[in-house]
């Protein structure tokens, strides 16, 4: 997992959103964020330099920090493989590609535009996960 400047946020590749509004989780976040194949998860939107939105298990709910009741716009389910169907509030349309960054480590990040993400398209090494395979 790279990080894109120094001090800066760590990256785990690129999303791509497929025409059915779904994205694959990098493995690599799957893991270090404790996705379960099935689990209850929440969408929280992004900053608005960011857009995007972060998601976050179930689990982490009832932890203080997360002003959940403020900030969801949705809730979704995590499917086999680490596949997540995008609900319409995220506002993300098929053919996206959102670059996943580490969080606060209590919400995996997906962003859409801003500083970050432009640092990023100049990395053109950066993996991306699309529903299909596992990376590329």
């Amino acid at each position: 997992m790279p990080q894109l400047a120094k001090g800066g946020k760590w990256v785990f590749g690129w999303a791509e959103v497929d025409g059915r509004r779904e994205i694959r989780i990098p493995p690599e976040a799957y893991l270090e964020y404790g996705f379960q194949s099935g689990e209850k998860v929440w969408f929280i939107a992004g900053s608005r330099s960011s857009g995007g939105f972060a998601v976050f298990r179930e689990a982490r709910k009832a932890e203080p920090a997360i002003p959940l009741e403020r900030r969801a716009v949705a809730e979704g389910t995590v499917g086999e493989n680490g596949l997540l169907a995008l609900p319409s509030e995220t506002g993300v349309e098929p053919g996206e590609r959102l670059l996943v960054v580490r969080g606060s480590g209590l919400a995996l990040g997906f962003l859409r535009q801003g500083p970050i993400v432009i640092e990023a398209r100049k990395h053109l090494k950066l993996e991306t996960f699309t529903v299909e395979g596992e990376g590329g």
